[in-house]
């Protein structure tokens, strides 16, 4: 903060603009103002004024705000003297304030409780806070808030507090349960049917279960137990203390995951929950959805926690089917997102039968799928005055997707043929409504794929009929029919007399606007399944691509029927592809003449990238097999086509999202002709380097490493590369360089670090023995630190190679010139390599990325074992033992134990699990 500490006149102020100012700007300058206010040395001093002075509730949330973000953020910056006093302080202003207003409350218990965490001196927390207020009915509300915060906060990632800290806290806590379950349940008795109080206690009781320390047995035989269910079964409760009691069973349903450890409390849920069929029958007589949904969450917990004994014991003792029962009568429920609660233990259950794979026991789970299916399909219908075709972004959209999804996992239980033979025999026996037809055609098509389509005359005469739906059913049949006709392209491969039919139905819906991009999305399929078959087909394809936009088609049906042409394209004869592809690429290529020379005329710049996203899928799957020796089909018309993409390219140098495009077009035209680019080699090079000068675009980078990969083993080509690449680094370094410069750019991080490793991979030696190798190598180290997924993993891959390159005897002449030279860039950068990870590792990187850690670590390891045992002793000296709140965060013990295990490590998985361990004493 500048210019010293603000006055408290001046927070208040600020304080008041946030919340009133009616200028959106005025708002916007007090939130930035007490952002710096919060993040100062000053936010202490002041936030414990305000609360002293309790102006009004805006100024208090912000103080207690302030307090708890400064405890969670920036504990460190107290002196261990001052933490009793801090800690007296807060428990004065949550006395002195717990009837302003219950966030302040909150605010100030979390305070509280991440005090409690960090603060080692405070021995017994637990103990202290209920000796102090237990007998004080009016301090009641504000000692359960903490109680409830201060388990939760345990695992908080906000909180580094370290594993031994965290196992410490856990041990004091489970000491500690049942006097708080004793204190909870001595409030229930004095307060009898206070609503408020219900709520707090059942929401501190979920609390301590979440976190796995109540003892079970004493939980069994609790009083706190037979009130959440009087609770749940009751008719008059209220919603806001259902929903509390609901997700008290659900917690405690967690809890007892492992069953046969926990019998006593298990068998008291198990009966408990089955009481509670009445109430939900009760709930749905009174339309009360909000009931009726936390019904459903506690029969599927139940299902979930019984999942184990239900397969391994079904119909006996607690693997009770009644429990199936309850998750069925929920399905039957008129509103779907009854049903959608279940969805997980049913994909569940199935994934456990699948793998046990037991007929006997297939066939008792078998009818209550067959039930299940049968409910979804009936969920699945629209409404019968739906107009048009079905949505698919809407929220019923998205669950009929999760639906096709369930029914594609459950399927293997009641066998696909069966039940796609059952759902057309509804069709063709009955005369169903249109809302049910399209229903019926949407499972089918969800089964669809899983149909053996070998000899199977159900299949062909489902094709067959399909085809021959008139134009006079709602357009949502047809829309789904199409879809099927889509899944079932196998059948046309199988069967090459239904192609033609099959293609005239297609092309019926392509010319109508609601039907367009379905129909294009199932050419699609038969294009990618039935490449041989439709090159005879190729000329109408074409014909199509050539006509695309008089087409209603999303971007993405349009990019997916020249994907299918290109795929078919690749299949004719070698002679024929050059003018075929020339054909199909003329209308992009003149569409972005078009757009390049009314600029030129009118100066007014048109969005090009429709038209390079076209040319881009048109190279990315144009794949012909091509004998060594013959020129590429391709590479006449890329080269005809280069100067339109690299005028577009300059003519959009400033755009990030059109260079983009350009780029991701180019990398796909080298990637089609391989070595055959060749002659765009130095054109393209110049180009790219001279445009990332003054527009440091990653994708130029990206574009860099595919050039490197095709062309870094040709001798000739690899000065040329190294200069791109030296060219290319100076920029990205001047950008990286700048105050936050890796986090701000983690793209072009990204990519550099892929440019490096391709080169790493195709010349290591042309790298190694050039002069900006020391400047990679010290921007990955700088790198390592980044909490980035894909940036990070891309610098860990680069290092790792580099390493590797010096490990790698792959009997090629230059082995021993790579380990020279990697062994130098060791003596010179390893020490500061190994501690800058430990340090990433232990306080910046989250767990997802410690296996690639572990990599690079095994192969300095493997390299030369002796000099990483010392560096990694040092690295290790380094961390800091204990935490600011004066707990042991590491012992010497611990430090020893983890060098001996990387050190003496036989394979890469061994130090991963070493280091995922040792990092757990951080977090």
């Amino acid at each position: 903060m500048e210019g010293g500490k603000p006055s408290l006149a001046l927070v208040y102020q600020a304080v008041q603009a946030l919340y009133h100012d009616p200028d959106p700007a005025g708002k916007e300058r007090a939130s930035v103002w007490l952002g710096e206010l919060q993040r100062s040395m000053y936010a202490w001093e002041i936030s414990d004024q305000l609360l002293q002075l309790k102006q009004d509730v805006e100024s208090c949330y912000f103080a207690a705000q302030t307090m708890k973000m400064k405890i969670q953020t920036s504990f460190y910056e107290l002196p261990a003297e001052t933490h009793n006093a801090l800690r007296d302080s807060l428990l004065t202003h949550i006395q002195n304030l717990k009837d302003l207003s219950p966030i302040i409350v909150t605010q100030l218990a979390l305070a509280i409780a991440d005090l409690a965490l960090q603060m080692a001196s405070w021995k017994g927390c637990v103990h202290t806070l209920i000796e102090k207020y237990n007998n004080d009915i009016s301090s009641m509300p504000f000692l359960i808030e903490i109680l409830t915060v201060l388990p939760e906060e345990v695992h908080s990632r906000s909180l580094r507090i370290g594993a031994n800290r965290r196992t410490e806290i856990i041990e004091d806590l489970a000491y500690y349960s049942s006097t708080v379950v004793t204190l909870l349940t001595t409030c229930v008795e004095k307060t009898g049917n206070d609503e408020k109080m219900l709520i707090k206690v059942f929401r501190c009781l979920g609390s301590w279960f979440n976190l796995g320390v109540l003892d079970s047995n004493f939980m069994a035989s609790n009083q706190l137990l037979m009130v959440l269910f009087q609770v749940l079964q009751r008719d008059e409760t209220s919603t806001n203390l259902h929903e509390a009691a609901s997700d008290c069973v659900c917690s405690a349903l967690y809890a007892i995951e492992n069953v046969d450890t926990n019998v006593a409390l298990a068998l008291q849920l198990f009966q408990g929950v089955l009481t509670l069929e009445t109430a939900y029958h009760m709930a749905v007589a009174r339309e009360d959805l909000d009931k009726v949904l936390n019904y459903c969450r506690i029969f599927t917990e139940l299902c979930e926690t019984f999942l184990e004994t239900t397969v391994r014991t079904p119909g006996q003792g607690m693997g009770d089917l009644r429990t199936l029962e309850l998750l069925l009568i929920c399905a039957g429920h008129p509103q779907y997102e009854v049903v959608e609660i279940s969805f997980n233990f049913w994909y569940r259950l199935g994934e456990h039968l699948y793998k046990i794979n037991n007929a006997a026991l297939h066939n008792i789970f078998r009818p209550y799928i067959q039930r299940l299916l049968h409910c979804l399909a009936r969920h699945c219908q629209l409404d019968p005055d739906h107009e048009g075709i079905p949505e698919d972004t809407d929220d019923f959209g998205e669950f009929r997707m999760r639906v096709s999804d369930l029914v594609k996992d459950v399927i293997f239980l009641v066998g696909s043929m069966e039940c796609f033979s059952q759902l057309y025999s509804t069709l063709k026996e009955g005369n169903p409504p249109w809302e049910v037809t399209e229903a019926v055609l949407f499972i089918m098509a969800a089964i669809a794929k899983s149909v053996d389509p070998e000899n199977n005359p159900t299949l062909s005469e489902v094709l067959q009929q399909v085809v021959l739906l008139p134009e006079t059913v709602h357009m949502a049949v047809r829309y789904t029919s199409i879809e099927l006709v889509g899944e079932m392209s196998e059948v046309v491969d199988r069967n090459p007399r239904f192609l033609d039919p099959v293609l005239n139905y297609l092309m019926k819906g392509l010319r109508e606007k609601p039907l367009a991009s379905a129909a294009a999305k199932a050419i699609h399929n038969i294009c990618s399944v039935c490449r041989d078959h439709m090159a005879q087909h190729f000329q109408g394809l074409l014909d199509i691509a050539r006509s695309l936009d008089s087409f209603a088609l999303s971007t993405e049906a349009a990019v997916g029927l020249l994907k299918g042409t290109a795929l078919v394209l690749a299949r004719l004869p070698l002679e024929k592809i050059a003018e075929c592809l020339s054909d199909l690429c003329a209308v992009q290529v003149m569409a972005l003449k078009k757009l390049l020379a009314e600029e030129s005329t009118n100066g007014k710049s048109a969005d090009p990238t429709v038209w390079l996203d076209r040319l881009a899928v048109i190279f990315r799957h144009t794949n012909p097999i091509v004998e060594n020796g013959q020129t590429h089909p391709c590479q006449k018309v890329i080269q005809e086509i280069w100067p339109v993409l690299s005028e577009t390219l300059n003519t959009h140098q400033a755009d990030n999202r059109i260079v983009e495009r350009c780029c991701r077009c180019l990398r796909f035209a080298v990637r089609c002709v391989g070595k055959g680019s060749a002659s765009l080699l130095q054109p393209l090079v110049t180009q790219m380097v001279s445009v990332y000068q003054v527009y440091p675009h990653s994708c130029f980078l990206y574009l860099g490493s595919i050039l490197v990969d095709e062309y870094g083993m040709e001798e000739g080509c690899r000065q040329g590369l190294l200069d791109m690449l030296q060219a290319l680094c100076m920029p990205t370094f001047q950008l990286l360089e700048q105050p936050n410069g890796l986090r701000n750019h983690p793209d072009t991080v990204d990519d550099l670090f892929r440019l490096a490793t391709r080169f790493v991979q195709r010349s290591p030696v042309t790298l190694l023995s050039s002069s900006i190798i020391v400047h990679i190598i010290q921007c990955a180290i700088a790198a390592t630190s980044l909490d980035h997924r894909d940036a990070n993993c891309s610098v860990m891959k680069f290092v790792r190679d580099l390493i590797h390159t010096g490990v790698a005897n792959d009997h090629e002449e230059d082995f021993e010139v790579r380990k020279r030279l990697i062994g130098q860039a060791m003596e010179q950068h390893g020490q500061q390599l190994i501690t800058q990870l430990m340090h990433s590792c232990c306080f910046c990187l989250p767990p997802y990325t410690l296996p690639d850690v572990a990599e690079v670590l095994w192969e300095v390891m493997v390299f030369d074992r002796p000099t990483f045992c010392r560096w990694l002793e040092s690295a290790l000296k380094g961390l800091p033992k204990e935490t600011s709140g004066g707990a042991v965060t590491v012992t010497h013990k611990q430090l020893t134990d983890f060098h001996k295990q990387v050190t003496s490590a036989e394979e890469c998985k061994q130090v991963c699990w070493a280091i995922r361990e040792f990092t757990r004493l951080f977090r």
